[in-house]
């Protein structure tokens, strides 16, 4: 069996050279979707980066969060507003965090931002579904397995219902002989503490992990990997496929009120 180049497997913005165009485009889409929603800024922390956009639905309705990527080391919420667009047109409200990026702050650290921003959000007194992008997406998978009354005694155990993960990452260890890696600074056990896909999983809730259909054989096996494993634990996972999405593309179906995606999530957030 051939040896697997995870440089390549990993390498997004090698594997898709339109990536920059891709990316000004959500950019645009997202500041025309701000002019016309203007989002609602709550802070989770003291940082300039521990903020979070909250594009209202129905104030009493559910509320979504969805979580950026980057490799946990680029971007920020401003870059997702436009996907709060599909959910919001349903009266589904959508949180879109922000948080530091390494090389300032470790995996671990990302990890622990997401649980404060969790923590804010449950002032709301809505049950949360937590959905993500690529890094966002192993994000939404650790907000889901978190114990959340060990740590915030005030908290539910249920606070997050379902997960929803896009083009996600679940074992990080590939990633430490990678390009990638540059900025995070993982060795093989900071990876394997920060992959949920090797954590308690949190049976009786849901996980869906959902990968572009032209994205590498890597990224597939991540999602079937999770979807596998937890599933045979207890949670009621689902793996499906985007349709002639690459990594870049995979969240488009999010500002379609109509798509499979936004629809799906409308009913993760009634379970």
């Amino acid at each position: 069996m051939a040896e697997i180049d995870y440089e390549v497997e990993y390498n997004n913005r090698a594997r898709v050279p339109e990536n920059p165009a891709l990316m000004a485009g959500w950019a645009r889409d997202s500041a025309a979707y701000r002019e016309q929603h203007r989002p609602r800024r709550l802070t989770y922390g003291p940082g300039s980066r521990n903020i979070i956009d909250l594009f209202e639905g129905d104030r009493d309705g559910p509320l979504v969060v969805f979580i950026h990527g980057g490799y946990w080391q680029a971007l920020d919420g401003s870059s997702s507003s436009h996907c709060a667009r599909g959910l919001n047109a349903h009266g589904v409200s959508v949180a879109v965090p922000t948080y530091d990026l390494c090389p300032n702050v470790t995996v671990g650290d990302i990890i622990g931002q997401m649980r404060a921003a969790s923590r804010e959000l449950a002032k709301l007194g809505r049950p949360l579904v937590v959905s993500g992008h690529s890094a966002g997406g192993h994000l939404a998978a650790c907000m889901l397995a978190t114990d959340w009354p060990a740590y915030d005694a005030s908290l539910p155990r249920n606070l997050v219902r379902a997960a929803y993960a896009i083009s996600g990452l679940f074992e990080l260890e590939p990633l430490v002989g990678t390009s990638v890696n540059k900025a995070l600074g993982l060795d093989r056990a900071a990876a394997q503490a920060a992959s949920p896909l090797f954590w308690t999983p949190p049976a009786g809730r849901t996980l869906d992990a959902v990968v572009g259909g032209n994205e590498s054989a890597e990224y597939h096996r991540q999602s079937r990997m999770i979807t596998d494993v937890w599933g045979k634990a207890g949670v009621a996972t689902q793996f499906g496929l985007i349709p002639d999405a690459n990594h870049f593309t995979a969240i488009a179906p999010l500002a379609d009120p109509d798509s499979r995606m936004v629809l799906r999530l409308k009913e993760l957030t009634l379970i």
